[in-house]
């Protein structure tokens, strides 16, 4: 005996066979996992626990996680045509320098919804993941809490040996943050750095002002892990670092403590390889982690700021968390905003001098 179905039958499996369809055509377009790098540390875990675990279940879209992020890597990806990387998390300047050699895709704006972040916090080439700030922090033990007498508030007494002795660390293999601080030591007013800077001359002499400060540099630190580690184990007086792991640092045991005072205001972002294996499906992905409900959860778990200002709507972080975030109010001020035009034309000179000065 045939079965047969009724009209108003095939009109009640009609919504079905469509759901079932829309089902496998999401099946069939993210069938391939994206390959997502970031940073390693609490920063790493901070990115999994407020974006990519959630993002990844809510879309479907399936994700390999790797540390180990860079520009430098993603060039030679890109120049090898070799990419197996489809998201990289970047400093802004990091991403200005990698976007002027042709190394990232542009971001489909179509696709990728900013039109409630906060302005210069995306560009064609990378969309704005977290604010965070490069500051100099310091073992309280040693030198005082934050705002007491006699403790450290600039970035000269980073430079002042005598009236602060002890060890510090600095960046290493990396220009990014590292010539700023060098010349607002150096007297230069925090408004005139990137007009220095912009001369070989003025680069050379925050690379001599390094080189001053060298012997009493006890590590040249490679990854904001480190960064935490040198503080919680006491192994340095004084650093250079992100704001955010130096405050997990002391939710470890750290007896550390920073000033937003001519600190660096910047941004991580997300940026995509020239040639990404999963270009649509990563721009898919990269579209909902830059939705507020996600940003909204990162200052739980690592204090750096949402790019999207609606996040700062609906998260339930309490007001002495946000007050703590380099993109507060009361905070920027004090700080040094980043010039992406800056890094965009002259990072790879800066870079060869402030290599040349570590390699001596």
């Amino acid at each position: 005996m045939r079965a047969t179905i009724t009209r108003s039958g095939l009109n009640m499996i009609k919504p079905l066979i469509g759901t079932l369809a829309a089902a496998l055509a999401a099946a069939t377009a993210y069938a391939e996992p994206i390959t997502v790098v970031s940073w390693g540390g609490t920063y790493g875990a901070a990115q999994d626990k407020a974006l990519f675990n959630d993002a990844s279940k809510n879309t479907g879209i399936a994700i390999n996680r790797e540390s180990g992020a860079s520009m430098s890597k993603t060039c030679l990806q890109v120049q090898s045509g070799a990419v197996s990387w489809d998201l990289v998390v970047t400093g802004s300047g990091g991403a200005a320098s990698a976007a002027a050699k042709g190394c990232l895709e542009e971001i489909d704006y179509n696709v990728v919804d900013v039109s409630d972040f906060y302005p210069d916090l995306y560009t064609d080439y990378c969309v704005g993941s977290d604010v965070f700030a490069t500051v100099m922090a310091w073992n309280t033990d040693k030198y005082g809490a934050p705002g007491t007498a006699g403790a450290p508030g600039s970035w000269a007494d980073f430079w002042d040996v005598e009236k602060f002795p002890g060890t510090r660390a600095y960046r290493a293999n990396n220009v990014d943050g590292a010539l700023e601080p060098a010349l607002m030591a150096d007297g230069v007013p925090a408004e005139k750095i990137y007009e220095v800077l912009s001369t070989t001359a003025g680069m050379q002499r925050a690379v001599n002002k390094i080189r001053e400060l060298k012997p009493h540099i006890a590590v040249f630190w490679g990854s904001g892990a480190q960064q935490a580690q040198l503080m919680k184990d006491a192994e340095v007086d004084m650093s250079t670092g992100w704001n955010g792991r130096f405050d997990n640092a002391k939710k470890d045991g750290a007896k550390v403590g920073y000033t937003f005072n001519q600190a660096l205001l910047d941004y991580d972002c997300f940026a995509m390889p020239k040639g990404a294996p999963n270009k649509n499906t990563a721009m898919q992905f990269l579209a909902e982690i830059s939705k507020a409900q996600y940003q909204a959860n990162l200052p739980f778990h690592i204090t750096y700021g949402p790019t999207n200002k609606k996040a700062y709507e609906i998260t339930t972080a309490p007001q002495e968390l946000l007050e703590a975030l380099p993109s507060h109010p009361k905070n920027v001020p004090l700080m040094l905003p980043v010039s992406l035009d800056w890094y965009a034309k002259h990072r790879t000179e800066a870079l060869d001098l402030y290599m040349e000065m570590l390699s001596e």
